[in-house]
This record gives structure tokens, C-alpha cells and sequence, in this order.
């Protein structure tokens, strides 16, 4: 039984629908990342899977439960880290872990020995006594996460856990999530960052309400379709002018000294030709998370308008 699924999910504010069709699964020992930009409907698929908010068409269960289901156990199992902050910035580290532990009524014996561990793991025992509000964004996550974790569920929902946090920080969450992971928990994280998308077992790519495409990260890339080059040579102003607004270009980014594109299949000789008049030429590159998504965006956008 798969921890978390959605299927054929529809959540809409006013007449915008945010979700739209949704359909995902995460299984025991396994990192899937809800992968979009902002607006993709990244936190409203977290909120329907948390029982936050009833979805308008559609179903979501929780270990086989509808989490706003009357009676429904769900909640018991499942941890969540919302976006926004939900702390309290006057309480200590140890003062909000005594809370939520509270919440989740747990007894001292246990809850004692769940703060040690995660105290523990995420190296915050020398701060117990430090309040929340001034903790460094990275160390505060991690408080936050430990608060999630501590009625230990079988399933987590990270919404961007990682926003606004230096890269080593970054790095220690991302660590504290694979120990988890590993331990059999089903996660679900939500990033707008590709690199951490790369990390996942599984992705969900996200755009404008629905899911454009789902797969290991490495198995999506490797299938990619649109060619990836390197424009080499050529004055910077002149191939800014011909590749801006391109119809064969997909996308077209910095890369160091040079132009990075993803290019429509089939383009690359018309393009090669276009920029031999300005002493520049094409050279292929493998593809990367983020031209995947470009790429994917703009198929998602060129089926629909077809």
C-alpha cells in the first residue's frame, strides 16, 4: 500500500483551478519530490494531502485514509513542515519540543528519548535553551523538522524545507531527510530549486496546477528529446538578439562565459546555420535537471495550445 496518494486531485480558489488532475503516489522508503515554480500548486497538493483543505474533486489518502475523514487515524501518522514558519519565536528550542510533544501526547519516558535522539541528529542539544526566534534560518528548519518528527510518523510532507537557508545548512537537512528515508518513511518534498530535485528518487514536475511528467530524475533526463548545446564564439549582444524569442529555442540561459540552450527537436542544424553568419557555433552538452524542466514546461504548453 502506497503511503500517500493522490489521484485525479482538483483544487480550486474562485474560479482558478490551482490543482488540476493530480495523480502521485509515494511508497514506504521513498523521497519524491514535488518539483515546480511558484504558483505550480506545490503547497495546495501539501494542504490536501494534510488535511488542510478538501480538495474539489478528486481523493487523497494517508496510509489508505482520507485524512479529513470523521474519525480518520491519518493524522496520527503523518508529519508535516509547512512553508511558512509555525513556531513559537518566544518559546526555547527545548520549550517548543515540549509543546508539540504535548500535542501529540506523548509520555515523558518516550518523549524524552525521541528530544534526546533528535537533539542528537540534528545538533541542536547546545541550544536547547536558545529562543526560537533567534536561531539561524538553517538551525530553526531543523527545530522545525524535529517537531514534525517527533511522534515519529510514517509519512512527512516537507513544504520547501530547505527556502532560505545557507548551503551548508541545506546540506544537513538534505542529510537529515535521506536518514529517514532510509529508516522507511515515505517523504514528500516540495522544491522550486531543480539541483534538489535531483536528489529524489522519484520527481513529480509541476506547471500551472498539474503534473507535466513523473520518473526517477536520471530516467527523465536521459529521455529527453530536446538537444542541449553550448553556443561557442560570437559577440554575446548579437546572439542575445537572435536566440531571444526563437521559435526553435526552448530556453537559452548563461553558462559561465557562454550561452547555454535547449533547443526544439530536430533544430540544432537550422539553428547551427543561423549562427555561422556571427562566428558561432553549436556544441552539444549533456542535458541537466533544469533544461529538462524547461523543456517539459514548454511541450506541457505547446500540446495544450495544439
Amino acid at each position: 500500500m502506497s503511503a500517500l496518494t493522490a489521484t485525479s486531485l482538483v483544487r480550486r480558489y474562485g474560479a482558478v483551478e490551482a490543482v488540476r488532475g493530480v495523480d502521485l503516489a509515494v511508497e514506504p522508503g521513498e523521497l519524491h519530490g514535488l518539483v515546480g515554480p511558484d504558483g505550480a500548486g506545490k503547497t495546495t497538493t501539501i494542504g490536501c494531502l494534510a488535511g488542510l483543505m478538501h480538495p474539489d474533486a478528486g481523493e487523497v489518502r494517508v496510509l489508505g485514509e482520507d485524512p479529513m475523514a470523521r474519525g480518520s487515524s491519518a493524522r496520527e501518522h503523518l508529519g508535516l513542515m509547512p512553508q511558512e514558519y509555525s513556531l513559537y519565536g518566544d518559546l526555547t528550542v527545548g520549550e517548543n519540543l515540549h509543546f508539540f510533544g504535548q500535542l501529540f501526547g506523548l509520555d515523558r519516558a518516550t518523549y524524552r528519548a525521541r528530544v534526546e535522539r533528535l537533539l542528537g541528529i540534528t545538533r541542536l542539544a547546545p541550544f536547547a535553551d536558545r529562543r526560537a526566534d533567534a536561531l539561524s534560518g538553517g538551525m530553526y528548519k531543523k527545530l522545525a523538522l524535529s517537531c514534525a518528527l517527533l511522534h515519529e510518523p510514517e509519512a512527512l510532507l516537507l513544504d520547501e524545507p530547505t527556502n532560505g537557508v545557507d548551503p551548508v545548512s541545506r546540506r544537513e537537512l538534505w542529510e537529515l531527510i535521506y536518514a529517514f528515508v532510509d529508516d522507511g518513511m515515505a517523504v514528500l518534498v516540495s522544491t522550486p530549486t531543480m539541483d534538489e530535485a535531483a536528489r529524489c528518487h522519484l520527481v513529480s514536475l509541476m506547471h500551472e496546477g498539474r503534473i507535466v511528467a513523473q520518473g526517477a530524475p536520471g530516467a527523465l533526463t536521459d529521455a529527453l528529446e530536446n538537444p542541449v548545446c553550448e553556443v561557442v564564439g560570437g559577440e554575446r549582444g548579437a546572439l542575445h538578439e537572435l536566440l531571444e524569442g526563437h521559435e526553435a529555442v526552448v530556453a537559452a540561459s548563461p553558462a559561465g562565459a557562454r550561452l547555454r540552450v535547449v533547443l526544439t527537436p530536430g533544430a540544432e542544424p537550422r539553428i547551427a546555420a543561423d549562427l555561422a553568419p556571427l562566428g558561432a557555433e553549436l556544441r552539444r552538452v549533456p542535458p541537466d535537471f533544469e533544461d529538462l524542466f524547461l523543456a517539459t514546461v514548454w511541450r506541457a504548453g505547446h500540446d495544450e495550445a495544439a
